[in-house]
């Protein structure tokens, strides 16, 4: 599946946004995620499908100032 995750191109199988985060290796509940511009809940990304062309978001805060 043609994926592109913070403006980077992939191809990778991830069934959904959460599957999707743990084979790219991002933890912790501070995550923010958006798939296609709609910005997807903690809660929601174990139920949150995953498309051949999807555009997803994720940010996570930094330290520093």
């Amino acid at each position: 599946m043609k994926l592109i995750v913070n403006g980077d191109a992939l191809e990778l199988e991830a069934a959904s946004l959460a599957d999707l985060l743990l084979k790219l290796d991002y933890e912790g509940d501070w995550l923010a995620t958006a798939v296609n511009g709609e910005l997807v809940h903690r809660e929601e990304r174990a139920a949150h499908p995953l498309n051949d062309g999807d555009r997803i978001e994720i940010l996570s805060p930094m330290q520093g100032g």
